[in-house]
């Protein structure tokens, strides 16, 4: 179980050099939103992407989205005063790249508290190095404030010399790991990219790949990725419906001093009231949210 409900199913990445993208996006069904700083920005335009990413964050125009803003990595010469101005816009997270260590977490933590970064500012970070994949223990419990973790599945690939495959094997091993730290630690554990954006069966594939591995949903480089996003990582009204059966049903045995629970057949034990609950904690996040 993840320490947060608010619902992250589909994470889109937004240029950070690109406003009129950004403005756009302000209506996106998007639970949360990752202005990039990095990769999807040229090295002579990201001072210039800094300020218009700063300032939309800071706007409070994005309603009930999550804001998150991916800085440069620590060791480029954009890193600190992109985390720096990022603390003073006050995102509900900052997402470093190519984490590997629990000391690039503390140095990003200094940072942030010296450049006033508000309370609800946490640290999400990108797995995407075999490095950053053998220390995922570490760095998920060098912070409190390490909030989530995003997989880079395409520089993971590349860095693995491995190929993209429809069922992921070179990566399996990898993206495992990250859950089993990520759980270990209440971190939400995001899924990576699909790159092909005209093969959409392949893409929902992945998107019900990525929730049978146990990630919390995904992250998208295009809009029309959302909707199946958005369709695969929430309860179904189905599954809502039931999870509700089953929690009335555990509920009352209890109060009757029953030790058996049964729903439609079914023996119901503790494990199966806590994925209960947790259904209807994200339904019921996913429609506050769309309010």
């Amino acid at each position: 179980m993840t320490k947060n409900i608010r619902p992250r199913r589909s994470v889109l990445y937004m240029p950070g050099s690109n406003a009129r993208a950004q403005e756009k996006a302000r209506s996106l069904a998007a639970d949360a939103l990752i202005l990039d700083l990095e990769d999807a920005v040229a090295p002579d335009a990201k001072v210039e992407a800094r300020g218009i990413v700063c300032a939309n964050a800071a706007s409070g125009e994005y309603g009930k989205r999550e804001i998150i803003i991916r800085v440069n990595g620590l060791d480029t010469p954009w890193g600190k005063d992109d985390i720096i101005a990022a603390s003073k816009a006050g995102p509900d997270a900052i997402l470093l790249p190519k984490v590997e260590s629990a000391a690039q977490v503390h140095e990003m933590e200094k940072i942030m508290k010296e450049a006033g970064a508000p309370s609800k500012t946490t640290i999400w970070c990108m797995m995407e190095t075999p490095l950053g994949i053998l220390k995922a223990e570490e760095i998920a419990g060098a912070s409190p404030l390490v909030d989530c973790f995003v997989m880079g599945t395409s520089d993971l690939v590349k860095e693995l010399q491995a190929q993209h495959t429809p069922m992921r094997l070179p990566v399996i091993t990898s993206l495992g790991i990250c859950l089993l730290a990520g759980r270990a630690y209440g971190l939400t554990v995001l899924d990576g990219v699909y790159l092909d954006l005209g093969d959409e069966e392949g893409y929902h594939a992945a998107c019900v790949q990525g929730l049978e591995l146990g990630f919390d949903g995904k992250t998208l480089i295009h809009p029309k990725q959302l909707a199946s996003a958005n369709e695969v990582f929430a309860p179904s009204e189905e599954e809502v419906v039931l999870s509700r059966r089953i929690i009335e049903a555990f509920e009352a045995a209890q109060k009757e001093g029953k030790g058996v629970v049964l729903v439609d057949g079914k023996l119901i034990e503790n494990l199966h009231v806590d994925i209960a609950k947790a259904k209807v904690a994200m339904a019921d996040a996913i429609a506050a949210a769309a309010e």
